[in-house]
């Protein structure tokens, strides 16, 4: 991997312990960035770490140059007319950032929610802003206790229900109602934006999906790519992951994460099906066009 470009690497099983199994399974698969739960995945335990274990994974990313990230449970929705969805929400996310402070990692990918039985789109986004702004602010506290503390990552989800934010446009409504928080980024799932509408089967679609993010969040709010090909097709509105080009988008439009300014040196994490030697595959793929996008140099004669 040059200097600059974008690291590869994928959501990592833990088996075994957070470092002992999680930093084992990214050598294996020749991970340059991952992506870990830091609990169940769809339960709203919050459970808590090893010390131990935290800091030799924290440490082992350090040696091995990795960027790493936190998914937080998918049960997270801030736009729940559900009480108690909405505390647990809170309360797991407020979890979740504490961990991944505490196994350095860069952010904590959220996904953006749904207004769910009808509520009023306003007044779920405004529900969105009351739950997450302290959050945010929270996480100055974090950097005060030994930090940096990690980013929340807003991902778009792929428009099944009453997304709140599934196309590149309804960011812009989601980042104003967050007030642009300078600890804001996003992490863009290609198959959930496929999903959701956008035709990016093509270098010249993914170029269009990359420009209007550009356009509508601003440079550098990117932070984090999940590479993900998708079952169905375009506008399906079904978050079913494929491997890279075994989908609806292919393997060429992925060459594209690599050279736009949108997204150009931001980690991408896979998060295909497959077991290890299948994610190795897929991270292998990625690299080379990785490779084969960089611009050649021409021979000194």
């Amino acid at each position: 991997m040059t200097l600059g470009s974008s690291p590869v690497g994928a959501h990592i099983r833990t088996a075994g312990a957070l470092a002992r199994g999680g930093l084992a399974y990214a050598d294996a698969i020749g991970a340059e960035a991952v992506q870990v739960f830091v609990g169940n995945p769809r339960g709203w335990a919050a459970t808590p770490g090893d010390p131990a274990q935290d800091a030799a994974f924290r440490a082992g990313c350090e040696q091995r140059g990795l960027a790493a990230y936190v998914h937080a449970p998918y049960l997270v929705n801030f736009g729940s007319p559900t009480l108690a969805t909405l505390e647990n929400s809170i309360r797991i996310v407020r979890h979740n950032l504490r961990r991944g402070a505490e196994i350095g990692a860069r952010g904590v990918v959220v996904h953006t929610g749904s207004s769910v039985n009808g509520t009023d789109r306003a007044i779920a986004l405004k529900q969105v802003r009351e739950a997450m702004l302290p959050l945010l602010d929270e996480l100055d506290d974090l950097d005060a206790r030994g930090g940096p503390a990690p980013a929340l990552l807003l991902e778009p989800t792929a428009g099944q229900g009453q997304s709140l934010c599934a196309l590149a446009s309804d960011l812009g409504p989601y980042l104003a109602v967050l007030e642009h928080h300078p600890r804001v980024g996003l992490c863009l799932d290609t198959c959930h934006a496929f999903a959701a509408g956008h035709d990016i089967a093509s270098l010249e679609g993914m170029t269009a999906l990359l420009d209007e993010v550009l356009e509508v969040a601003g440079p550098g709010r990117l932070k984090l790519l999940h590479a993900n090909d998708s079952t169905d097709g375009v506008g399906a509105f079904k978050d079913r992951h494929a491997r890279i080009g075994l989908g609806q988008i292919g393997t060429e439009p992925f060459a594209g994460l690599f050279t736009h300014p949108a997204s150009r040196g931001v980690p991408l994490v896979l998060e295909t099906p497959g077991e290890r030697a299948e994610n190795a595959a897929d991270v292998a793929l990625l690299k080379r066009l990785r490779d084969e996008s960089r611009p050649r140099r021409r021979a000194v004669r």
